[in-house]
């Protein structure tokens, strides 16, 4: 029986109830949110040390160490619209439920991975429960929020965001001076034991009453298009040839794929990505800027942290204390952008916010091996000051574009191109930086033996531990693997700083100055239902 406070209010669709306790929801999706993003941030730190040979990793190679990015991205992405359409029709705090339980259980298993295919498949089995999770929180927000109240509940959402990308690396680089590489996965699952019981105690569950219905065979096309298009780009990259025919091949056929998942989207009458939401010029300029913002961001961490461990000679633990101004600029400006939204409109907000990410990312062309180290910090500082003036408008814009019934919808459909940018990003510039390291080491190893040549030139980690292995002999590799890897950073930021660039093109045209004011008397479905 449902209680007489547990009614929503006149003028309210929030039950009484729900809308005392709606901050306490909102730390614990915040709390879920967490271990999603907390996961990928940790693996950034730990990427070197599995990628060194066992027993301290796996000896994962570049191309390996992408994949266990990308298996997670690509899953997650391929998947995040259809958990958005479960939720929506079985009820959304089951299925954050569940995907916690999926994403704790991946954890431990990839945390005892014996190999690097391994550890890409225990990847892709927490994605599949991440998926159930990132779109869930953001549809609950969604909903136990009253409309004028939302603004500022997504940019302390956002805030979460800053908070696991603090609390990853410094949390891995912990663990890692302390335990093996698979603690940075085991310690999501007591999160997950705290995050579940959360959930079943203070959220309530909602649904919409005109879910859609579910749509595999777009899902598998789009899964499919990508892994195709992704692995011609990352076996480009280590091959240092794209011409090369398996590589085209990939990458023709997954353009083909994903042509046919839009085509097949278009005609359908249950699309998984219903592509008349693109016809708004304002929605799909929002969506065009989080993609390529992560497609920078994703490609220029992945090679940050070689340089700060390898080039520069960091422990993890230093390396993850490096990037804390990035996430404590995200802390302290994503709750506070809508307050700069308000004043200047999205338009000036995310376009400044853009400008000053490629500022910085062209910023690592110009780093070297002696540059004062307090210079990363001032830039990794202003990126996340950046990232937090784009992320907060673009969410806003895109949640409030389409009715609150499709609240999980708008999330994923969000979450989907943050993920398919970070992937692509990952393996654009990845094998940007693997192309320009190969083609710039390969003229400095010709002491080496035929067969270590070829292996030696895949990455920087792989020069310096074929390296260490020669002994005095291989001293003389250490430096022009530096100015290789140096070299080839720099080709790669400047790649990922036109990404930005064009980011800011976008939304410089088409986001409008000010977010749109609902009309007077518009009424609104209640969806939330709360449960005794």
């Amino acid at each position: 029986m449902t209680n007489p406070a547990d009614r929503a209010a006149p003028g309210s669709r929030v039950p009484e109830a729900v809308h005392r306790r709606r901050w306490a929801i909102l730390g614990a999706l915040m709390l879920s949110l967490l271990i999603v993003v907390l996961d990928n941030s940790i693996l950034n730190v730990a990427i070197k040390t599995i990628s060194t040979p066992a027993p301290t990793g796996l000896g994962a190679t570049q191309s390996e160490l992408e994949w266990a990015i990308n298996a997670y991205t690509l899953v997650f992405a391929g998947l995040l619209f259809t958990a958005g359409l479960v939720g929506d029709r079985i009820g959304r705090k089951k299925v954050l439920i569940g995907g916690l339980i999926v994403f704790g259980a991946g954890s431990a298993l990839a945390a005892e991975s014996g190999s690097p295919g391994q550890l890409i498949a225990f990847r892709a089995l927490m994605a599949l429960g991440a998926a159930f999770v990132m779109p869930a929180t953001l549809a609950v927000l969604m909903n136990v929020f009253e409309r004028e109240e939302q603004p500022k509940a997504i940019g302390i959402w956002a805030g979460g965001v800053g908070l696991a990308i603090a609390i990853g690396p410094i949390t891995g680089g912990l663990l890692l001076d302390h335990f093996w590489w698979g603690s940075v996965f085991l310690i999501n699952v007591p999160i997950v034991v705290i995050a579940v019981a959360l959930m079943l105690w203070l959220v309530p569950d909602s649904r919409d009453p005109r879910p859609g219905r579910l749509d595999p065979v777009g899902v598998v096309l789009s899964v499919v298009g990508l892994v195709l298009l992704v692995y011609g780009i990352i076996k480009g990259g280590e091959l240092a040839d794209f011409t090369d025919p398996a590589v085209l091949a990939s990458i023709v056929a997954g353009l083909v794929v994903l042509a046919a998942f839009v085509v097949f989207e278009k005609r359908s009458d249950h699309p998984s990505l219903d592509v008349t939401y693109f016809k708004n010029k304002v929605f799909s300029a929002a969506m065009t800027a989080i993609a390529l913002v992560f497609f920078a961001l994703m490609g220029v961490t992945f090679f940050g942290v070689f340089y700060t461990q390898s080039v520069r000679g960091y422990s993890p633990l230093e390396s993850g204390v490096l990037m804390l101004p990035l996430a404590v600029a995200q802390l302290i400006f994503a709750p506070r952008a809508r307050l700069v939204v308000d004043r200047f409109g999205n338009k000036a907000t995310t376009t400044a916010g853009l400008l000053l990410l490629a500022g910085m990312l062209a910023a690592f062309a110009g780093f070297e091996a002696d540059t004062p180290i307090w210079l990363l910090e001032v830039v990794f500082f202003l990126m996340g000051t950046g990232m937090a003036h784009i992320m907060t408008p673009t969410s806003v814009v895109i949640m409030q574009a389409l009715p609150r019934e499709k609240a999980g919808s708008a999330s994923a459909l969000s979450n989907t191109f943050r993920q398919v940018g970070g992937a692509l990003g990952i393996a654009v510039l990845g094998s940007v930086l693997s192309t320009a390291y190969r083609n710039d080491i390969e003229g400095k190893l010709g002491l080496l033996p035929a067969g270590l040549r070829d292996k030696a030139g895949e990455s920087i980690e792989a020069t310096l531990g074929i390296a260490a292995k020669l002994g005095p002999q291989g001293k003389d590799l250490i430096g022009p693997a530096n100015d290789a890897f140096l070299h080839a950073m720099h080709v790669t930021a400047l790649c990922g700083t036109v990404v930005a660039l064009v980011g800011a093109a976008v939304v410089a045209v088409f986001l409008p100055g000010r977010q749109p004011v609902p009309q007077k008397g518009e009424e609104e479905e209640e969806l939330v239902a709360a449960v005794e």
